[in-house]
């Protein structure tokens, strides 16, 4: 029996994304049916870096067809493609970087840099090309997190290249000022330092580019809401009442100008012993799971309090690239994940699709 396209569409309506849980037809994800005798071509294109589940989405694909096809020649292509999406009005996108994803919290100390950095390596896992900022001119941590300690190159002295580690791109003021040199600068010189970094770096077309900013909501926050295309931000915080609290602070000013939350990432949710492998909330429990209700965000995940996860940044090898099949990597590459679902959903960027109008006298 011949089958058409849309009858095959019919047999994999109920086939759902793990990832999204949304239909791979209902997002329009498969791109192209092709039935010619006994062969069928199916092309599925995901709108998020997902190295680790291209098997997976065959495989269910694979499933379905063959409940009711079990003799047919299937061809079954998955891939992906990340576009570049809309950030706040009037203000142009980054040369050589399609989305940039702040990484924010309203106080020190939650692990903000350390799941920046995670992140970055999870989504390049995943297949993305990415780079990462450091934007905490204060108090620059990526340089070691990502083990750097060359200065970045200039090739036409007006501009940098960014440095490679772990097969990501990296720029940060800590690359060109001594560790010891403590940088007592007034803000109107912290955030034109933090615009020439982000702007005159050659950013090698990337996917994503993680901004890891210092905490609070001061004047580099202000600079990255004003004059930097932030496609969407992530609060990192802890389930302490205190951290909570600079944390709504941190949501709250985002939302003030315009930039998409995409999610909470909560940090120190639990401790588990090494000794006697008892569980306990040092620092309470819940906590970000109540301000993602109260707010109608999403909790993109929990990392538990973890010795190793800070021996390993410490090192220069963070968790991801460290001990890539733990549980706390792939917590990170879920998170990963999740953040560029949310990212795919947003409004795409079509600023460079259309032509130039020039008007002339004639």
């Amino acid at each position: 029996m011949a089958y058409s396209e849309e009858q095959i569409k019919d047999l994999l309506k109920d086939v759902v994304d793990p990832n999204t849980n949304d239909s791979f037809i209902n997002d329009k994800s498969i791109k192209s049916i092709s039935i010619k005798d006994n062969d069928l071509d199916i092309k599925v294109v995901l709108g998020y870096p997902a190295k680790s589940q291209l098997n997976e989405v065959t495989d269910l694909i694979t499933t379905q067809i063959q409940k009711t096809l079990p003799k047919i020649n299937l061809n079954i292509e998955v891939d992906f493609k990340i576009t570049s999406h809309a950030a706040q009005k009037g203000i142009a996108l980054i040369p050589g970087v399609k989305n940039i994803i702040a990484v924010a919290s309203g106080k020190g100390g939650v692990g903000k840099s350390t799941t920046a950095v995670n992140l970055a390596l999870a989504l390049s896992a995943e297949g993305a090309r990415v780079g990462i900022l450091d934007a905490d001119i204060y108090g620059p941590s990526q340089p070691q997190m990502l083990g750097i300690y060359t200065k970045p190159e200039s090739k036409d002295g007006k501009s940098m290249e960014p440095v490679m580690a772990h097969n990501i791109q990296a720029m940060s003021i800590g690359f060109l000022v001594d560790t010891e040199t403590p940088m007592v600068w007034r803000g109107p010189m912290v955030t034109s330092t933090l615009e020439q970094l982000l702007k005159e770096t050659r950013w090698d077309n990337l996917d994503y580019l993680v901004v890891d900013l210092p905490p609070g909501t001061g004047d580099i926050q202000l600079t990255l809401s004003q004059k930097v295309p932030v496609t969407g931000a992530i609060i990192v915080t802890t389930p302490q009442d205190i951290a909570l609290l600079d944390a709504r602070r941190g949501l709250k000013m985002f939302e003030k100008v315009n930039i998409p939350i995409i999610g909470i990432v909560e940090n120190m949710a639990m401790h588990t012993c090494s000794k006697c492998g008892n569980e306990e909330h040092i620092f309470g429990s819940g906590g970000a799971e109540k301000m993602c209700r109260d707010y109608g965000v999403s909790l993109l995940g929990s990392l538990p309090l973890d010795i190793k996860i800070r021996e390993q940044s410490d090192n220069g090898n963070p968790t991801v690239v460290a001990e890539p099949e733990s549980s706390a990597a792939k917590t990170y590459k879920k998170i990963a994940r999740l953040t560029a679902i949310k990212v795919s959903k947003l409004a795409q960027d079509y600023s460079n699709k259309f032509p130039n109008i020039v008007i002339q006298k004639t």
